[in-house]
């Protein structure tokens, strides 16, 4: 029976749904979101404010401050009201008003960016407020997820080492890319892992992670406007883009079956999908990272209004084949170019391969 005293020291690490019954393929999905911050985003904001206490960087005056559209956000306000500390998220619009709403309740103060960058997205905008807060009152302590190795550390030493602990013949890992912390350093593991594992980024399409044109995008969580400073392509094989509207779709099917995603999940559940069927998959065993939960998006991608609006009264329209597998055609991806892996013996090792 678990006990604790500070929210964050509880997550749950073996939750795995089988998607066969559901989508006609094997999958197994990491369920990330059954800890008290509701995401994966609990493990990157942990170690990213234990590494900083150590390094004395936060003090009793400072004040905690990122950038977020919402998961880190809300993971960050726990954190900071369990330890005391004061914290400022800085988000856009996009944001689900439950989330904003929760990272209040928590005591943190919230900042929303309505001004879009030269990239027609919302980052650089909330960067550039983040580093003039941080510029202009040394009480700000921004702790960057877009460049803090802690980010992808976190990954490396949590959620890669449970992946392996209950797939040891893993042959497929997915993983949706945004800051790309758990898409590095979940690649980074199994790169040094016994055997050799196939490692498929999913985006969102209209993000530019790696080189697509940039484009509208809705649902927050995966994707960016810039390229992520973490992000080494090296480490991936591919990369599939999925469109929103598949996206949405995935939820809705999922929450059919009864289980309720977010966005980022539906993302990565959809690319997957794709990906399995365009490559005939039947016997490899493959696994995505679902980082949460979906009550935090019922008043978007589960509100008819709202669908309606961005995407038309046809967006829940799908034509599924009766093996449950995706009909619209080949998955977009893209091959990365890089030398090929050396499969390395042992345990996938504990030491980081990057300062």
């Amino acid at each position: 029976m678990p006990v604790i005293s500070t929210p964050h020291a509880f997550n749950e690490p073996q939750l795995y749904v089988d998607l066969q019954s559901i989508f006609g393929r094997s999958l197994f999905l990491k369920c990330e979101g059954f800890n008290f911050a509701g995401s994966i985003k609990l493990k990157a904001a942990t170690e990213m404010v234990e590494t900083a206490e150590r390094e004395g960087v936060i003090k009793p005056e400072s004040i905690l401050v990122e950038s977020s559209s919402g998961n880190l956000g809300v993971a960050l306000s726990m954190i900071a009201a369990s330890k005391g500390y004061q914290f400022l998220c800085v988000t856009d619009s996009r944001c689900n008003l439950s989330t904003r709403l929760m990272m209040e309740a928590l005591g943190s103060r919230v900042h929303t960016i309505t001004d879009l960058d030269a990239n027609g997205g919302f980052l650089g905008a909330r960067i550039d407020y983040v580093r003039a807060l941080s510029d202009a009152d040394d009480r700000y302590v921004w702790l960057s997820q877009y460049t803090n190795p802690s980010n992808w550390k976190a990954h490396y030493h949590r959620t890669a080492p449970e992946i392996a602990q209950s797939f040891p013949r893993l042959d497929v890992l997915f993983v949706g890319a945004g800051t790309t912390g758990t898409l590095m350093g979940c690649a980074r593991y199994f790169r040094e892992w016994h055997r050799p594992v196939r490692i498929v980024a999913v985006d969102a399409t209209g993000s530019v992670i790696f080189g697509g044109a940039p484009g509208r995008r809705m649902i927050p969580g995966l994707g960016m406007s810039m390229r992520p400073p973490l992000l080494d392509e090296s480490y991936v094989d591919e990369v599939v883009h999925v469109e929103e509207t598949d996206t949405i779709r995935a939820c809705h099917r999922l929450a059919r079956n009864g289980f309720l995603f977010g966005g980022s999940t539906g993302t990565v559940v959809s690319g997957a999908m794709r990906w399995l069927a365009d490559h005939d998959a039947q016997d490899l065993t493959a696994v995505a990272i679902a980082p949460d939960l979906g009550e935090r998006y019922l008043d978007t991608i589960y509100q008819s209004n709202w669908l309606q609006h961005l995407y038309g009264e046809d967006v829940l329209t799908v034509d599924d084949t009766d093996d449950g597998s995706w009909a619209a055609g080949p998955v977009p991806t893209r091959q990365v170019s890089r030398s090929p892996r050396q499969p390395q013996t042992g345990d996938g090792g504990e030491q980081d391969r990057q300062a």
